[in-house]
């Protein structure tokens, strides 16, 4: 997937950071298909809330813990936190705005120092680490997790092959599943406050959990605490 904005502004003129709404865009290196969201890619899968009914402010550390399985010997997974913004007079079709990404190597599930290949198919939890933010989202608009495998050029691609770190010779393509089953706890973990709590004698924060589930006709996020 190619990067488009992020939070590293050192990347120029390979990559640009900032807020840009996740479409494929000419200035963007490994773009292809002009005007296309990314949610329309094969190897993207997006989950998404419902319109928020109240404003609501993601501040602080957030994570990302998945299950997955791979066929690969070693691949990546990366996660994005995106701010959907409905249509408007400015943008006819929204704005879907990156607020936070991280990505995660596989070999390094058990420790940084411990890096260990994958048994092909088997389940396993990985958790993702993002910079923290500080947003608001406003009543209307959506909140939204892009799941991939790269995020390229801000992150190095993985051969998938299982070679040594920058010696990779060999790509090949890996199949990656995310367990969506209710026995597998995929979540995302996130800092929040409603808007009112920014007023004189508001609530305190609460930490927020959010379910990745899916069903037949489409792949959402299930609130899980009230706010």
């Amino acid at each position: 997937m190619p990067t488009i904005g992020g939070s590293l502004t050192s990347g120029e003129p390979i990559f640009t950071g900032g807020a840009f709404d996740q479409r494929e865009d000419a200035r963007f290196l490994g773009c292809r298909h002009p005007g296309l969201p990314l949610t329309t890619r094969q190897d993207v899968l997006s989950f998404e809330t419902p319109p928020l009914a109240q404003d609501l402010a993601v501040i602080g550390e957030v994570f990302i813990e998945l299950v997955v399985s791979t066929d690969a010997p070693d691949t990546d997974f990366t996660a994005k936190l995106i701010d959907v913004y409905p249509p408007s007079d400015d943008y006819l079709t929204g704005f879907a705005m990156n607020i936070t990404d991280g990505i995660f190597r596989c070999r390094y599930r058990n420790g940084f120092n411990n890096p260990q290949l994958v048994t092909s198919e088997e389940p396993f939890t990985l958790r993702i680490e993002p910079f923290a933010t500080a947003n608001l989202f406003k009543a209307g608009h959506r909140i939204r997790l892009d799941i991939s495998s790269s995020n390229f050029p801000k992150y190095d691609v993985n051969p998938n092959s299982g070679e040594p770190e920058r010696s990779g010779r060999c790509p090949r393509s890996a199949l990656n599943t995310v367990h969506l089953a209710p026995q597998f706890r995929s979540r995302m973990l996130q800092q929040t406050l409603p808007f009112a709590a920014f007023s004189v004698g508001g609530g305190s924060r609460c930490r927020n959990e959010a379910l990745i589930v899916g069903c037949d006709n489409c792949n959402r996020l299930r609130r899980l605490l009230t706010i």
